[in-house]
């Protein structure tokens, strides 16, 4: 549509879908135009105009090809919900792809593509081997495509109709559009097929390199991907192959410059000339410093990018180690990037230079990001020994600037200098005593107390000093608890005087009698052991030589790393994890769940039953597509098809489960997930619930049909929590008109999902009158909070600062309300979400809880609201940060 169309959005007539279909059946051509601008209007702001189906797709006889396309938009849009009318089109499709203008040509197979309904396909395969060998490249480029598209339709069909043949030999076509698209239709169909479909050889190589030049940057882009998994058979193929490569690296677009770079890395690995290995890393650099110059979010790809680089080819950026200094306004998230490459480059070389920037950094506002700074330094301390002296300095003069967390933060990163110089930089321990009254974060007191006790011997009054933390043993985290305790047992071991003797005999009582934590209570019964039976024994295991620390600044595994290397310009190399971890691959030559699941179920299987869904649509596991999803962030290109989460449905162990003891009719009313007018008169209503620590499935079944129903059964589909029934019972006949409600106790962690977290919960339930009925449920997550979630305090914030920031994930919930603390914490309670503190700040209010999920996975929460003012700030910090979706979904539910 133009410019001048949104008139065809503001339409406020009455009875418009009678209008609209007079207008469509009119004998104007500019009215019809108008009317089919009006239904797309009406489609794309979410109205249902499906009851014009029929009159659409007769206003596809025209010579307008606006007209056509509008007409061509709807029909993708539609003809899944009304395959049957869908056919109608087939005649219409046919006769323009055998059209003399090339666009009608590859617009009608490209829409006979997108239209996902298995009834056209058939009709498909003959317009699309036309097109495949069409005349005009655009037909052809349109239609290799299509073939990917067909085969995720019906693999079978494409490998049966030689399609697949026909797509290799597009490979050698002598148009590079053309080549770009089959190579891409190719690679996705690699991606879902188990057998080896795309393979480049020496003689498709040639023709491949031939293409690059001429393509699209996207056509590039799926070249060079392609190419990225050739492996040369000898050095001077590899050295041919990147020379004709690195033009591509003066490429405007980011993604290219990132192809080819990761094509150059790979085929480096079997260049053996030093020479050409070591101009190839200058060739490279500029290119990836010019990345730099992006939008922040470009930046962001780039930088985890070079990450990976920087870890196998440091010599690339060596000499560029300016252009990752930040600048005043670069985002955090650029910022934090640029620190971890900065270390990863940081040589006894440029140290000076970064030794400078990092202390700029730690005068910062950014409380997070001068904790790294400082760290930083550290860092760069443990990994260069000839620059840790230079290090200590720098820590030591940002000690002197008295600012509380960098003080902290410095102590932390100076032990671990320690440990990786011993005795070597004591001579400073004097000058970090004199910060020890501003210690309050745990971390730091640790750190501090395991000083102490390791250079007992040297420091006079280290018992004094021990002794000024030993007064708040009982309310310290856990964490400085154990450290006292070592650091204690230490100073006796090294000064077995009569102080220290005083202070080892309440240490360990305290650490025996007034704890609750086991880890503290067992290392002091062990240390109890040790001194009262053999104190020299005690010494060589308290006082053993310690293994210094190493450089963790290159922290990937070697193998894992090659493993992103191959995929870098994807998302796996920004999320710096392999594709695998993050996207379920549905292979679709594999074995038909179907076949094997329902010979395995026994009497109960349902294998004679046809099956029925919810929405009037087969849903049996072998109808259900595997939809694709393009995830385009920046430079970063990957597609993960949807999973087919109704795959196994039939394969899980089968559980009959019938009703336990009726509940009261007072109970509230349960959702219907199956209504009485889908399930043929029987209406099946139920929902999650947690009672005295067990989980159940409240559901009632609802008899409207004529006859009796009996032979219940319920299989539960693979679920995040991987929840099933927990035992085979029977449920007795239901009388027309009657009703039962039950609770069904459920299992965990019997058949759980290996798909990213999802609230889905997929049930089928049967009977012996009537066809397998399917139905979704939502689970909510505060039916596993668990009872013993209560968290103390010091707990609490022990837990959220052992938790890295990036488990912190904050989410806006503006439908949610807090009129009253009070009352909001005892409701909250109720669902085993419990208070721990608050506070107020300015005119809003903090609150801070804690839940506890199965397998004991805690949920830090934090609220900001202004009490009786609609939308309400909630922040959670997690080991498993994948389900902070879930957790909002379920606060939203608690707090409306």
């Amino acid at each position: 549509m133009s410019g001048h169309d949104s008139k065809y959005f503001s339409t406020t007539k009455k009875g418009e879908i009678p209008e609209l279909k007079e207008e469509l059946n009119s004998q104007y051509k500019d009215k019809r135009k108008d009317a089919v601008k009006k239904v797309i209007a009406a489609m794309t702001v979410g109205k249902d105009v499906s009851s014009l189906f029929t009159d659409v797709v007769n206003c596809m006889q025209t010579e307008n090809l606006e007209l056509k396309k509008l007409v061509y938009l709807y029909l993708i849009n539609y003809a899944k919900s009304q395959p049957d009318l869908a056919i109608l089109a087939v005649n219409t499709f046919v006769k323009d792809s055998q059209d003399p203008n090339p666009l009608i040509r590859a617009l009608a197979v490209r829409t006979m593509g997108c239209i996902r309904v298995d009834k056209i396909t058939e009709y498909l395969c003959d317009p699309l081997q036309r097109c495949l060998k069409d005349d005009d490249p655009y037909v052809r480029k349109t239609a290799a495509i299509c073939v990917a598209k067909l085969y995720d339709i019906n693999a079978e069909l494409v490998e049966d109709r030689g399609f697949l043949d026909i797509l290799k030999d597009l490979i050698s076509d002598n148009n590079p559009m053309v080549v770009a698209n089959a190579v891409a239709a190719l690679a996705e169909i690699q991606e879902t097929s188990s057998q080896s479909i795309f393979e480049i050889t020496s003689h498709t190589l040639s023709k491949l390199l031939t293409a690059l030049n001429e393509c699209t940057e996207w056509g590039q882009v799926f070249i060079l991907d392609a190419l990225s998994r050739y492996k040369a058979s000898d050095a001077r193929e590899a050295e041919d192959i990147v020379e004709r490569v690195t033009p591509r690296l003066q490429h405007a677009n980011c993604a290219v410059v990132l192809s080819a770079v990761k094509m150059i890395l790979l085929q480096m690995e079997l260049i053996t000339s030093t020479d050409v290995i070591r101009n190839l890393c200058k060739k490279m650099a500029p290119p990836l410093v010019t990345l730099l110059s992006a939008e922040p979010e470009i930046q962001y790809v780039a930088l985890r990018n070079i990450n990976l680089i920087v870890q196998k080819r440091p010599t690339i950026l060596a000499h560029e180690i300016k252009v990752f200094f930040c600048k005043y306004n670069d985002p955090i998230y650029v910022k934090m990037e640029k620190l971890e490459i900065m270390i990863k480059l940081a040589s006894d070389r440029n140290i000076d230079q970064v030794l400078l920037e990092f202390k700029e950094y730690a005068t910062e506002v950014d409380v997070d990001f001068v904790r790294r700074g400082v760290r930083a330094i550290g860092r760069c301390a443990i990994k260069l020994e000839r620059a840790a002296e230079r290090c200590i300095s720098v820590l030591l003069e940002l000690i002197k600037i008295k600012v509380n967390y960098v003080v902290q933060e410095a102590i932390i990163v100076i032990k671990d200098i320690f440990r990786r110089y011993p005795n070597t930089y004591e001579s400073i321990i004097a000058t970090l005593c004199e910060s020890l009254d501003t210690l309050d974060e745990p971390e730091a007191k640790a750190s501090m107390i395991w000083i102490i006790g390791e250079y007992a011997e040297r420091i006079d009054n280290a018992d004094e000093l021990l002794e000024s933390f030993l007064e708040t043993f009982p309310e310290e985290p856990a964490l400085v608890q154990l450290q006292l305790l070592t650091a204690t047992v230490k100073l006796f071991l090294k000064k077995p005087t009569e102080g220290p003797q005083q202070m080892i005999q309440a240490v360990l009582n305290n650490a025996t009698m007034e704890t609750d934590n086991p880890d503290l209570r067992d290392r002091a019964y062990i240390y109890w052991r040790l001194l009262s039976t053999d104190p020299e024994a005690a010494k060589d295991v308290v006082l053993a030589e310690k293994p210094v620390i190493n450089d963790d600044s290159n922290q990937l595994d070697p193998s894992l790393l090659d493993e992103l290397l191959t995929n870098i310009a994807t998302l796996s190399s920004v999320y710096h994890k392999i594709p695998d971890t993050f996207i379920s691959r549905a292979k679709s030559a594999a074995t038909r769940p179907e076949d094997d699941d329902y010979a395995e179920g026994g009497e109960t299987a349902y294998s004679e039953t046809p099956s029925h869904a919810v929405d009037g649509t087969s849903a049996s596991p072998s109808n259900i597509s595997h939809a694709e999803t393009k995830l385009q962030e920046a430079t970063a290109e990957i597609s993960a098809p949807v999973p087919d989460l109704l795959g196994d449905l039939i394969g899980i162990d089968n559980t009959i489960v019938p009703i336990d003891q009726p509940t009261t009719p007072t109970e509230p009313p349960l959702p219907v997930l199956l209504p009485a007018s889908t399930g043929q008169g029987l209406q099946i209503s139920a929902h999650l619930t947690r009672q005295n620590g067990q989980i159940y499935y409240a559901i009632m079944f609802e008899n409207n049909t004529q006859g009796v129903l009996d032979g219940f059964m319920i299989q539960f589909n693979k679920n995040t929590f991987g929840l099933a029934a927990a035992g085979p019972l029977q449920v007795p006949s239901l009388q027309p008109g009657s009703s039962v409600r039950t609770l069904l106790p459920m299992v965990l962690f019997q058949n759980a999902s290996p798909d990213p977290p999802s609230t889905l919960l997929q049930v089928a339930v049967k009977n012996n009158q009537q066809p397998v009925w399917y139905f979704s449920d939502k689970i909510s997550l505060h039916v596993f909070f668990a009872e013993d979630g209560r968290m103390e305090r010091a707990t609490f914030l022990e837990t959220w600062k052992s938790l890295p920031d990036t488990n912190e994930v904050g989410k806006d919930l503006p439908n949610s309300i807090i009129n009253n603390v009070d009352a909001t914490i005892e409701h909250l309670a109720a669902s085993n979400i419990f208070f721990v503190a608050k506070r107020r700040n300015a005119n809003k209010d903090l609150l801070y809880l804690s839940a506890k999920i199965p397998r004991g996975i805690p949920f830090l929460i934090e609220l900001t609201c202004v009490l009786g003012v609609v939308g309400v700030k909630c922040a959670v910090k997690t080991p498993n940060p994948e389900m902070a979706a879930l957790f909002f979904e379920a606060m939203e539910t608690l707090l409306k």
